[in-house]
């Protein structure tokens, strides 16, 4: 029947970038890894170094979920093939559905793992460090900043991350003025490093009781979380600490003591602070490793030769710096001013559903670099 014969033409354009993608992934060399990884498992002093022993079966662990996860596509793609085959045969119709739903399965998998071959940077697989902050307009801003920290949170959940506060500062009457979140997961800052940047917010404002239309904006920072094995040179000298008590998000969870750090590393005014942990000792060890992370990233970023030429400078959190605009009102529609990506329904996006706008950003950035060799 024509309607199966097309569907298995449309299955078959998968046939040889799922090909590709072996190759890409470098599944040969990855079995070869895994093979000479679990040989050291096997050795005497292996268990010696607890915390290199950890990160070894983390390593093999996540090479096999990748070899896995290809392992599982290829079944899919054949699997859906003989599918469509044996209900062209039949020719029933009512098996239509379920084959079609078996190739957007497939297409979608071959795009997510083909996207997840782009993240080559040396800090893609790390856990992501995020910052938000509201920009100027007292709780219509701070509110949409809490909206930004709920839609990443969604975003985290659906992809089972897991999403930890480490500090967060209420606003004024609702929604917050800053926090700080992590998020752990695999390549987890390789795909949120495209959400840096201000996010702009169109809407009727819920605090306007004239029913007026608002603009508001937050920034959201993103940074790779540096583990201890990459040295950064901090002195403590250039270090002020301060204690304050801890509150909000974080606050409700631990003792109300003043046991929340912040840390400001004067050369450059850059300043982290945490709250999550329940001694002042905890939260200055997290604030120290988010400081090696915001050191290094921009250090990564702007090219520089050594960390005393960093400057802990941002861009203004308002109109000509957005990355992106979500819309409420007049219309509903969230679109990516470098890419050009949209979607319209606004909700879905809100609830996490920003996948399209990442891997749109990572096509672009992988097209660009292929244009400049």
């Amino acid at each position: 029947m024509v309607q199966f014969e097309e569907l298995r033409l449309r299955l078959l354009e998968s046939e040889k970038p799922l090909s590709e993608l072996a190759s890409a992934l470098g599944l040969e060399e990855m079995a070869k890894e895994v093979a000479s990884l679990e040989e050291k498992t096997a050795a005497e002093d292996f268990w010696g170094d607890l915390g290199n022993s950890q990160k070894v079966l983390q390593r093999i662990a996540s090479l096999k979920n990748k070899i896995k996860a290809y392992e599982d596509l290829k079944t899919a793609f054949e699997d859906a093939l003989v599918m469509i085959e044996l209900s062209d045969e039949e020719g029933d119709l009512d098996l239509l559905p379920e084959c079609e739903n078996s190739v957007k399965a497939v297409e979608d998998e071959l795009d997510k793992q083909t996207l997840a071959t782009l993240l080559s940077g040396e800090y893609d697989n790390n856990n992501a460090i995020l910052t938000f902050h509201a920009g100027a307009g007292g709780t219509e801003a701070q509110d949409w900043c809490q909206m930004l920290f709920r839609m990443y949170g969604q975003w985290a959940t659906k992809h089972g991350f897991k999403f930890t506060t480490v500090d967060f500062l209420d606003g004024d009457e609702a929604g917050l003025k800053s926090a700080v979140v992590v998020i752990e997961g695999e390549n987890a800052y390789g795909y949120l490093k495209s959400e840096m940047g201000v996010h702009r917010l169109v809407r009727v404002s819920p605090f306007d009781s004239s029913g007026r239309r608002h603009t508001s904006f937050a920034s959201l920072e993103v940074m790779p979380e540096i583990d201890d094995n990459v040295e950064v040179e901090i002195r403590e000298e250039d270090i002020k600490m301060e204690v304050y008590r801890a509150s909000g998000a974080g606050g409700q969870k631990v003792n109300k003591t003043s046991s929340a750090v912040r840390l400001i590393h004067e050369p450059t005014g850059i300043v982290v602070s945490c709250q999550v942990e329940r001694s002042q000792h905890q939260n200055r060890e997290v604030c120290m490793r988010m400081l090696k992370s915001k050191l290094i990233e921009i250090k990564e970023r702007e090219h520089l030769d050594k960390i005393e030429d960093i400057k802990g400078e941002q861009k203004e959190i308002g109109w000509g710096s957005q990355i992106r605009s979500y819309v409420f009102m007049p219309y509903t529609l969230a679109k990516d001013h470098r890419t050009g990506f949209e979607m319209g329904n606004i909700n879905a996006v809100m609830d996490g559903e920003i996948d399209g706008f990442i891997n749109a950003y990572l096509k672009k950035q992988s097209l660009d670099a292929l244009n400049a060799e």
